[in-house]
């Protein structure tokens, strides 16, 4: 298990590396969080470096209202990861969801949230690793009952990188986490402008 100092993006590129030696070891899919597709442009560049040829998954929030219905990842990014081999998963949060919208308007704490929080004691890119596998199998893009090597990390870019066997949303609680493979020490965001509440609005896969 490998532990980086800080939280944050400067960790991509060391964390790609152990989440592709890890998958090509066991023999299974990358599932990567990215909302904007910058972290999947680098790992699809990493995979294609290091001859990697398994499957990989990018998973994406969904368009927003407060948007107008426009999605964070442009359609050109979109197309061209889809071009180099990439599975692109567009989905609700699976940790927030309509919770989120639900616990906003009356200012309470449900369940999903609850998670949510519990996972973030171990790091924002944890909760966003468990949150991705969960949304790629809900949407079919990886097979049931099988493990895969998710990334994530603390709003941008990638720090974090498990093992992990999801379950579909509505059986989320049978989830299973093997192994971490590597996260920050100090799980705080080094960035002083992303706090806490913000990168919880955010929904936490911005990448």
């Amino acid at each position: 298990m490998l532990y980086f100092e800080n939280a944050g993006k400067q960790n991509t590129a060391e964390t790609l590396r152990v989440a592709l030696e890890r998958a090509a070891a066991l023999g299974c899919p990358i599932v990567a969080a990215s909302t904007m597709g910058v972290t999947a442009d680098a790992l699809l560049c990493a995979a294609s470096e290091k001859g990697f040829t398994g499957k990989i998954v990018i998973v994406r929030g969904c368009s927003s209202r407060a948007r107008n219905g426009a999605n964070l990842m442009k359609p050109e990014v979109r197309d061209d990861l889809i071009a180099r081999g990439a599975v692109i998963v567009t989905a609700a949060h699976a940790l927030s969801a309509g919770e989120r919208g639900i616990s906003t308007a009356f200012k309470g704490a449900y369940p999903l949230e609850i998670m949510a929080g519990a996972l973030r004691m171990f790091g924002q890119g944890t909760k966003v690793c468990v949150e991705a596998a969960v949304m790629a199998l809900d949407a079919d893009a990886i097979g049931f009952g099988t493990p895969v090597v998710a990334v994530g990390g603390t709003h941008r870019g990638a720090d974090t990188a498990i093992v992990v066997t999801p379950s579909y949303s509505a059986s989320i609680l049978q989830t299973v986490v093997h192994e971490i493979l590597c996260k920050p020490f100090d799980i705080r965001n080094p960035d002083p402008s992303m706090t806490f509440e913000s990168s919880k609005l955010s929904g936490g896969i911005e990448t």
